[in-house]
């Protein structure tokens, strides 16, 4: 049984969903959770990027569920040789009960969505990473005890991560504090909602947003395809290093989360990505854990709530 439901955008779920659909990963985080609802199913994983985490976790929870996971990358389909996306998408829905997808345009993740019947989940695009921010919103609960309340510092670009980040904020009840370069801002439209949520506010100095703040994250400076705009984007991220004295500023018992690859000595010092402060590596785990969650409910029926 599939659910008819794709998960393109952390909005995708409601706020009640998305507090069951954490329950239900922190169950499985737990070992709680021992069900198998993807016997006998399969999953396509398409890559246009490569991942260790992203492969990784949805190779290994779709296993762990019953299902039969297929990493497929550019070489393998044919959308690598210029096939229609909505070609392959009618292809794989006659064979596979989900399709999770890693790739560079948003638009390429909802043609899918649109022409597959089965679940489409995003495993990325430029714009967006909602299994990522999913992760980290286990963290936070893990280590914090919940998000509600809560008052998040992002430092950086204002990238795919941002923009799930003010997403999540826009559904959940905890505050976002994004100090980004000019220039660097989040997509104005996700943006824009966000803001008119009244718990995202966009801010300039690094030192202001993680004031107090419960959570210090950040990400690369130059996201995979960007790599040319190194030196420049170095330039323009030199003050948004989140180093010991930045993290000094937020409350003593806070966080600090990287959604990896890091690059020492760039976006974060090697004492803190290393230091106690840090939950990068329960952070990684927890990628596994949110997403059996949402191949669980999108392709296994499993009710949330």
């Amino acid at each position: 049984m599939t659910s008819g439901r794709d998960f393109l955008a952390i909005p995708d779920f409601s706020t009640r969903e998305l507090h069951a659909l954490l329950a239900l990963a922190d169950r499985m985080r737990r070992g709680a959770y021992t069900a198998k609802p993807l016997t006998g199913k399969s999953l396509a994983m398409i890559f246009m990027k490569s991942s260790t985490r992203t492969r990784v976790s949805f190779e290994v929870g779709a296993w762990q569920l019953g299902a039969h996971p297929l990493f497929l990358t550019p070489r393998d389909v044919q959308l690598g040789r210029g096939e229609a996306v909505n070609d392959t998408a009618r292809v794989l829905d006659r064979m596979v009960d989900g399709i999770m997808i890693r790739t560079f345009a948003h638009a390429d993740v909802e043609e899918f969505a649109r022409y597959a019947k089965a679940p489409v989940i995003n495993g990325l695009t430029d714009l967006q990473h909602p299994c990522q921010i999913l992760a980290d919103l286990l963290t936070v609960q893990q280590h914090l005890g919940g998000i509600d309340g809560r008052t998040i510092a992002w430092i950086g670009d204002g990238n795919n991560m941002a923009n799930s980040w003010c997403d999540a904020a826009y559904r959940l009840d905890f505050s976002l504090r994004l100090a980004c370069p000019v220039g660097y801002d989040p997509d104005p439209e996700i943006l824009a909602r966000a803001v008119a949520s009244g718990r995202v506010t966009l801010l300039r100095d690094p030192a202001e947003a993680a004031a107090g703040a419960d959570v210090v994250t950040t990400d690369v400076w130059a996201s995979m395809g960007q790599e040319e705009e190194q030196a420049v984007r170095a330039a323009a991220f030199r003050d948004f290093q989140v180093n010991a004295a930045l993290m000094q500023r937020a409350r003593r018992d806070a966080i600090f989360l990287h959604c990896l690859p890091a690059h020492r000595g760039e976006e974060v010092t090697a004492e803190v990505i290393d230091g106690a402060q840090s939950r990068v590596w329960d952070e990684a785990e927890n990628r596994l854990h949110v997403q059996k969650a949402v191949m669980a409910t999108l392709m296994g029926g499993e009710p949330l709530g």
